[in-house]
């Protein structure tokens, strides 16, 4: 498992180009989101949203707010990757399903369900910053459960968020924190690029 999941990561790049003649199936799109939602979130929060762009005329206004990025027509799909905001409201409701199903019992989501509005109610800048984490995090795992698939992807910070929340009608708590273009590849694309030596990125304590 683990040799498996270790090519998944030393295999993976970042794609500028797509082969545009190759759809990526509904079935896959609600696969990859499924997975994407396995990603782990403070308290099981779950502050995540997708938004498959996949018709022609969306990818064209997509293109549009990403200062014409052609790889945004070419890919099959593009996920509008976001993050909730105030997602504590509704947490008592989201771990109900974990009562149900025995994992949780009511005296720990209670405790959930107080830190998390005690902590977050008042401080926009904590929403914002766990929207940001969990919604990175539901990306990365969407990017390699795409590469298990046989599938290549970018993440794309180059665009215009509120223009995005604006033309996709997105709910005023949802914030746009990456696309994520999703396809089959083209001729053309780099390799996956060196990385800085080790000694320069870890430290002990």
């Amino acid at each position: 498992m683990f040799n498996s999941i270790k090519t998944l990561i030393e295999s993976r790049n970042s794609v500028n180009y797509f082969d545009a003649k190759r759809p990526v199936t509904a079935n896959d799109v609600h696969e990859l989101v499924r997975l994407a939602t396995l990603a782990p979130s403070a308290y099981h929060l779950q502050n995540w949203k997708f938004v498959a762009v996949q018709s022609d005329e969306a990818k064209q206004r997509l293109k549009a707010l990403s200062f014409d990025q052609q790889k945004v027509v070419d890919a099959s799909v593009t996920f509008i990757i976001c993050g909730t905001l105030a997602a504590h409201r509704q947490l008592e409701h989201t771990l109900q399903s974990s009562i149900e199903s025995g994992i949780l019992n009511r005296s720990v989501v209670d405790s959930w369900v107080s830190m998390a509005s005690n902590g977050h109610e008042t401080n926009l800048q904590l929403q914002r910053d766990e929207a940001i984490r969990s919604a990175s995090l539901a990306a990365m795992t969407l990017m390699l459960a795409a590469q298990g698939m046989g599938l290549v992807t970018c993440a794309m910070s180059g665009f215009d968020a509120q223009g995005v929340m604006h033309e996709f009608e997105l709910a005023p708590h949802a914030l746009p924190v990456m696309l994520i273009t999703v396809g089959y590849p083209a001729d053309g694309n780099w390799p996956q690029k060196p990385r800085k030596p080790i000694a320069d990125v870890l430290t002990f304590a």
